[in-house]
């Protein structure tokens, strides 16, 4: 037996997110369907973490327990994406020790959200961005993701759903930084709540376009309360970007 970690892009547009869901098309279940016909047996599939219905990934990553021994690693890749569908793609393939763990021995997760800013956006860009016809205030907008550093309390930006035991979460890096059309927020964190990156996206163009400035936001993140929290940006703008194993792990 081998622990194999995979690296999978996928276009999330077209599924109900990574978890495995009965009756739903899921990545979780596509990647479990083609490791099947590869094992002739069931076979599960552990990923970084969950991303929502129309999340897309360039970096996701997955453990999975083969029982061929004399399957190389790499030999996954040309196997897996001749099985899986064109919006799934396997990157990368290595053998890890056997008590490695996808989700629970990563450090760090990274986010990248982008906002398409022309005034004309071309087709091909919308299903991949939020299309917001305007040029924010960079300068503005970086004061505010200043204050996104360190262990902080993120009831404010967290779905009334989400059922974390606690909402700390230790943020390293907040970003927006130009590139062509877009305008790019880039996030990595420990880990993230459940439509987290969304509402401090979407909360953050919100403020930024009200003229408010990083005290009004670090009031409302200090106040816990979802209801000061601005709009949520929607799904198609934001790209598990990258997962890390390197360096510290912190709590959840």
């Amino acid at each position: 037996m081998k622990n194999i970690l995979l690296t999978v892009s996928y276009d999330g547009t077209n599924f109900c997110g990574w978890q495995r869901q009965e009756n739903t098309r899921t990545v979780q279940g596509e990647i479990e369907i083609a490791l099947e016909k590869i094992h002739k047996q069931q076979t599960n599939a552990q990923g970084s973490g969950r991303t929502d219905s129309g999340v897309h990934a360039i970096g996701q990553t997955v453990t999975f327990i083969s029982p061929i021994d004399n399957m190389k690693a790499e030999n996954y890749i040309p196997a897996m994406n001749s099985l899986l569908p064109q919006d799934i793609r396997i990157i990368a393939a290595k053998e890890v020790p056997m008590d490695f763990s996808a989700r629970f021995n990563a450090t760090s997760r990274t986010y990248r959200y982008f906002i398409n800013c022309s005034e004309t956006p071309m087709a091909h860009q919308m299903p991949f961005s939020w299309a917001i016809r305007r040029r924010p205030n960079i300068e503005t907008l970086n004061k505010m993701a200043r204050v996104l550093h360190g262990e902080i309390d993120c009831t404010t930006f967290a779905s009334s759903l989400d059922k974390s035991v606690s909402k700390f979460r230790y943020i390293e890096n907040a970003v927006f930084y130009p590139d062509g059309d877009y305008l790019v927020f880039e996030i990595t964190a420990n880990a993230f709540l459940w439509k987290m990156v969304r509402s401090l996206t979407g909360s953050l163009l919100e403020f930024e376009k009200k003229g408010y400035d990083e005290n009004y936001f670090r009031q409302v993140l200090e106040s816990k309360n979802r209801k000061l929290a601005g709009f949520t940006a929607p799904p198609q703008g934001l790209f598990l970007w990258s997962v890390s194993y390197e360096g510290i792990r912190r709590h959840k």
